[in-house]
């Protein structure tokens, strides 16, 4: 039995007072979502518990590993927005005209730095956009302001680039 290569299965994008803003499961439509939000929810508790302890690197690295086969990693902006990136290291079903010395057996935390710079690229270009207000995603101001709105990121060019990013990564790659 041949194994598959390491793949994006989901990213997270995790607000400062720990609301989902976005996420997106590889392939899309063909994943458990639920599944995802649940594990997203829970790498909340480890980004907490090792907030006090981080240095001005904002990459978490391994968050947790859930088997042999789920692992997430995390990275923090500047703003406290968290990026969780959950792998699946059978994501890709193995390719028949690669070399054998092509298939990739692990993901080294570094292998997901170009993702993560990618994903707060996009986020930055949203926060640059004068119609987007980020308050208007945080629990905090929906309730002072008790209006029913949506905690989500809306914006089809942040969610093409998100896709664009889970789809196009593989170990090993230097930029995005």
């Amino acid at each position: 039995m041949s194994q598959g290569t390491p793949a994006i299965a989901c990213i997270g994008v995790i607000g400062r007072h720990n609301n989902p803003l976005h996420i997106a499961t590889f392939p899309p439509g063909q994943r458990d979502e639920l599944e995802f939000q649940f594990l997203l929810s829970s790498s909340l508790d480890i980004f907490e518990q090792r907030l006090p302890d981080q240095s001005a690197d904002h990459d978490f690295g391994l968050l947790q590993a859930l088997d042999e086969r789920i692992a997430m990693y995390g990275w923090v902006t500047n703003t406290g927005v968290k990026i969780v990136i959950i792998i699946d290291m059978e994501g890709k079903p193995p390719d028949p005209n690669a070399n054998r010395y092509s298939n990739v057996l692990g993901v080294r935390e570094s292998d997901l730095k170009p993702a993560f710079r990618a994903i707060q690229t996009a986020y930055i270009r949203l926060l640059r956009n004068p119609f987007y207000e980020p308050d208007d995603h945080s629990p905090r101001s929906l309730n002072a302001r008790h209006t029913h709105g949506s905690l989500q990121i809306n914006s089809t060019q942040f969610i093409n680039e998100v896709d664009r990013i889970g789809r196009t990564w593989y170990p090993g790659v230097q930029a995005i």
